[in-house]
């Protein structure tokens, strides 16, 4: 049997770094010890298409100089990020055109990307008006939880 102890400070400190490293659901056993730790964003994949859409606005920040490295500090507008982890598509399907393309014009509600996950393809919507300025990743590339997308001034 190996020993075991019962260390909140240890249980907290491994619920931080789930948390921080994009898992969403842990679980470990040992003899008769068994401690399972699932966050947010597993519960959100289960959710309907509308809570993502809800997400993508709490995930659209301000750029600023401590912006992801990808981003300089000289492009200013809001950077839309991925609310879940899964495939990016520009289009919503290879032989269609694009949602948006740089430059383009869009509106508050307009669909911008797909977020492919679980084989969910959830739609994400502008939370704003304005001209894409940039787009940040390429279709069919994997992206992360808050990873920024694309930028809209």
């Amino acid at each position: 049997m190996a020993d075991f102890t019962f260390d909140t400070q240890k249980i907290d400190d491994l619920i931080q770094r789930v948390k921080s490293s994009g898992i969403y659901k842990i679980k470990l056993k040992c003899d008769e010890f068994e401690i399972e730790i699932q966050t947010a964003p597993a519960q959100s994949l289960l959710s309907a298409a509308p809570t993502f859409q809800s997400m993508a606005s709490r995930n659209s920040v301000e750029l600023s100089d401590t912006a992801d490295s990808a981003l300089t500090a000289q492009e200013t507008g809001q950077v839309v990020t991925s609310p879940i982890v899964g495939t990016f598509y520009v289009a919503p399907s290879p032989d269609k055109p694009p949602f948006v393309k740089e430059g383009q014009s869009v509106k508050k509600g307009d669909v911008l990307f797909i977020i492919e996950s679980m084989k969910l393809m959830n739609e994400i919507k502008s939370e704003y008006d304005g001209t894409v300025k940039k787009i940040l990743v390429e279709s069919g590339d994997g992206v992360e939880y808050h990873q920024p997308i694309l930028i809209i001034e």
